[in-house]
């Protein structure tokens, strides 16, 4: 069976970036706002006071310090707390277009091909900003790419499980090279009124090619040597945002039409999941956990990548064994192990082996091994 290779990763950072410092500023004017407003109901005991946040609190829960954003005006005003966007009009593309085209761009130079050798564009994200026509159909029409497009979601995992129908669709012929992008705005579907989770997310795209290696115009990328993918319904991570919303006009705007979760229940199941989808995986292929030089894991949780990395591994592994990219970026959804394997492949040789690991909503776990050109 002829291998199938990524030859190009491509990365869309957006130019604005909120520090914790900033983060909490405006949180904490808010809940100072709330709490004076609602004083008689507090010092009643009929209303909970909101508490305030701080820098050391996000960094301790999460290892994320700042994060990128498409608007950093609208989530930092106390009287908004969400990114304001201009609307767009229907000839005009969307600001996840924008963000894919930008990223594909940089992976199709990458890969050394141009827009017109893509057959097939995959979209994988956490959210959506229409229901219809598909992202993807927009991204190959802007691109000028030729066959077909879709759309795919599986939250956080929405990238791996992309790069799988890559794959598949290579395997049955009915592509020959594929254009896999993960735009994500995740600071629209979060509450930065909530204490516990204000400060998770932030907004990145990224995008990578993937061929058959007899078509690929440089020896370098990776072969991609498996992919596992698993799921298993939870209610833990949720968000009941959708055009049915409409239909129960009680609930809209309420507080489960953003992110939402159980964060220790989170911590406490997912973590053993994915270590042992890890393990199991590495087994199929006759790998041991040893013969990784490097684990692009989810970019959710430090003390989650940590845990998953030392029940794999049976250690804690090093900062180049598990490069992490949450300082920066925070929680990008899908786009997390795609940025960290973007930006820390320096140092793997060719026959060093990788895996790409994302976890998330659903609950979902996929896992691609990969080796180096």
């Amino acid at each position: 069976m002829e291998p199938i290779v990524i030859t190009g990763t491509g990365l869309y950072t957006p130019a604005q970036s909120i520090s914790n410092d900033e983060l909490v500023a405006s949180f904490n004017a808010y809940v100072d706002a709330y709490n004076a407003s609602h004083a008689a109901a507090i010092a009643a005991g009929t209303v909970e006071a909101l508490q305030a946040s701080s820098a050391e609190f996000i960094v301790k829960a999460s290892g994320i310090e700042r994060r990128h954003v498409v608007d950093k005006a609208g989530v930092l005003d106390p009287e908004i707390m969400a990114p304001r966007l201009r609307e767009r009009r229907d000839d005009e593309p969307s600001i996840m277009c924008e963000m894919a085209v930008a990223a594909a761009t940089e992976a199709l130079a990458a890969a050394q091909v141009e827009a017109s050798d893509i057959d097939c564009v995959l979209v994988g994200c956490s959210n959506m900003e229409r229901a219809y026509p598909a992202l993807a159909i927009e991204v190959q029409a802007a691109l000028g790419a030729r066959g077909y497009g879709y759309d795919l979601n599986v939250a956080c995992s929405s990238a791996t499980f992309a790069i799988q129908a890559a794959v598949g669709a290579i395997r049955s012929g009915s592509a020959t090279r594929v254009l896999v992008v993960n735009p994500e705005i995740c600071s629209g579907h979060l509450n930065f009124r909530d204490r516990d989770s204000h400060f998770i997310f932030g907004d990145a795209c990224t995008a990578i090619i993937v061929e058959p290696a007899s078509t690929a115009r440089h020896d370098r990328g990776f072969e991609i040597v498996g992919i596992k993918v698993a799921t298993q319904f939870s209610n833990n991570i949720r968000n009941n945002f959708g055009y049915l919303n409409r239909a129960r006009p009680d609930s809209v705007g309420a507080a489960d039409k953003l992110f939402v979760q159980a964060g220790r229940k989170v911590f406490k199941e997912v973590c053993p999941m994915v270590a042992d989808l890890i393990l199991a995986h590495l087994d199929e292929l006759h790998l041991r956990p040893d013969d990784l030089r490097r684990m692009f894991l989810h970019q959710a949780n430090l003390a989650m990548n940590r845990l998953i990395g030392k029940r794999v591994l049976g250690r804690e592994p090093s900062n180049e064994e598990a490069p992490t990219i949450l300082d920066e970026y925070a929680n990008t959804s899908s786009a997390g192990s795609i940025i960290a394997f973007h930006k820390h492949q320096a140092g793997l040789a060719a026959g060093d082996l990788a895996l790409i690991c994302s976890f998330g909503a659903g609950y979902s776990v996929g896992n691609v091994v990969v080796r180096a050109r």
